[in-house]
């Protein structure tokens, strides 16, 4: 049976279980059930532990942006600006290469305009930090890299965005669980495209 690894921050960690269902029969899929990928140093990080310990993989899907953008007070500046960003994201990108799997990156997922976020049930507006003009420059830049490196994206902002709400839920960084099943649905076909292509 064909491995599939999933990797990335918290937005992963909603959709990997459902991904495994998806693809039950078809692939065997392993991700860290216990932490996230959080930024792409980390995840880095990450990757190589599972390669150290469950060797080759036929497909690595990923993703990294929230964390890495995050302006944190006191911090005056992201964890990872854009170019380091990049930077990082090709170092996972050569690991995953070096494992021999096909890589997959997906884009950030998509921030409310704060008129929407305002009518989502709960929704806590003045703790809330992210813009959408951030997640905006890292896909473009992320796109633009792996595009340049013949890697499939798998575009998971403009799939949220045929929501009226992007599938935000209360804490407006997260999805609800449609949000998720309807990532898992795509990451699926994107896995077996990419390893069909191979």
């Amino acid at each position: 049976m064909k491995r599939a690894l999933l990797l990335g921050d918290s937005i992963r960690m909603g959709y990997d279980g459902y991904v495994k269902e998806i693809l039950s029969g078809e692939f065997e899929v392993l991700y860290d059930d216990t932490d996230n990928g959080r930024f792409a140093a980390y995840t880095l990080w990450q990757a190589n532990q599972f390669f150290k310990n469950y060797g080759r993989f036929d497909v690595v899907h990923f993703n990294n942006g929230y964390w890495d953008m995050n302006i944190e007070a006191p911090m005056k500046t992201a964890i990872h600006p854009i170019d380091e960003y990049v930077r990082y994201l090709g170092r996972i990108l050569a690991e995953i290469r070096n494992n021999g799997a096909v890589p997959v990156f997906a884009t950030t997922t998509p921030i409310l305009p704060e008129e929407k976020a305002k009518e989502v049930a709960g929704a806590d507006i003045k703790g809330f930090g992210y813009k959408d003009e951030w997640v905006k420059e890292y896909n473009g830049a992320a796109v633009g890299f792996f595009l340049r490196e013949g890697v499939a994206v798998n575009d998971l902002y403009s799939l949220c965005l045929k929501d009226k709400y992007y599938y935000k839920c209360k804490d407006l960084l997260h999805l609800t669980d449609e949000g998720y099943r309807r990532c898992a649905a795509q990451t699926a076909d994107v896995i077996r495209k990419a390893v069909k292509s191979k």
